[in-house]
């Protein structure tokens, strides 16, 4: 979703930035380059990768006004449709005034929540959280220490269809950019993945699928495990195997408790988790296959 400005303040140029990726040419960067020059913008940092077994070119460029003239959002989307559609461009260019609104699912294990409203809160992370979504009651009270609605949907093998409709019209009318799942114990259906497409996050523990079910970090404990880490991803059908975004470990000792190793998984999930929200919510991110261009 865009909801572009064309100025983020009076004091300040607006400034924007504009991700691609398309086929490996020459001349790519010069033809973005003179394209946002001859609008009187200038390039503020700019980031390019090239994929040399697929043959594809990524870039990320962020640019502001030079102050002589307004961008318009309509027009400088217009315009840059020819360029891209020469050189066969997947793009997408957004505003850094517009914050991404961010919606939380959780359901029972509550340190991810708390740390992404607590980084949201210090604005450690620039995103707008409408509401967060629970299948059980239980954090509710972490919410509502942040402001932030709370909406209680209950999830059995009968009412899930139902339930992933009242997700959905909750994404629609909160005008909700990305859906984080933090911690949150409910399998997708593959209609909802599909229309979650590239914007839904999910956090797991690394050791999948060593240790599946209940209590993995305990038996991770029992098996004397020498590393424990979270990987954060974008969701998919593929149960936990969606394009990954960024992973945590943390070595364990002997001296360790099941309890300590278990301490060190919810850090581990909690760092990664928010450096994904992060780096989606600045447009740093671009998918390449079933992998992942990060422009950290």
């Amino acid at each position: 979703m865009n909801r572009l400005s064309p100025t983020s303040g009076a004091d300040a140029p607006a400034e924007w930035i504009l991700t691609l990726s398309c086929p490996d040419r020459p001349g790519i960067v010069f033809e973005v380059s003179r394209f946002l020059l001859d609008r009187g913008c200038n390039v503020v940092q700019s980031q390019q990768f090239l994929d040399t077994a697929a043959r594809r070119f990524f870039m990320r460029l962020q640019f502001q006004q030079d102050g002589s003239r307004p961008i318009d959002a309509a027009d400088l989307r217009h315009d840059f449709t020819a360029v891209a559609d020469s050189a066969m461009m997947h793009w997408r260019l957004t505003s850094t005034a517009d914050k991404q609104r961010v919606l939380i699912l959780v359901s029972k294990y509550g340190h991810c929540l708390n740390d992404l409203l607590y980084r949201t809160s210090t604005g450690d992370l620039d995103i707008v959280v409408p509401a967060v979504v629970s299948n059980h009651p239980d954090l509710e009270v972490i919410a509502q220490r942040y402001g932030i609605a709370y909406h209680h949907i209950p999830v059995t093998e009968r009412t899930k269809p139902d339930a992933e409709a009242q997700l959905l019209d909750l994404v629609d009318s909160l005008d909700v950019d990305l859906v984080v799942l933090a911690r949150y114990m409910q399998i997708l259906s593959t209609d909802l993945c599909a229309k979650l497409e590239g914007r839904a996050i999910n956090i797991h523990h690394s050791m999948l699928p060593s240790f599946k079910g209940a209590r993995p970090y305990h038996q991770a404990y029992q098996r004397g495990v020498k590393l424990v880490g979270a990987t954060a991803h974008y969701v998919t059908s593929d149960l936990d195997e969606g394009p990954i975004i960024e992973q945590e470990v943390t070595r364990v000792d002997h001296t360790l408790s099941a309890e300590d190793v278990t301490a060190l998984g919810r850090d581990n999930e909690c760092r990664a988790l928010s450096r994904a929200v992060a780096w989606h919510t600045q447009n740093r991110i671009l998918l390449d296959g079933g992998r992942t261009v990060v422009f950290s």
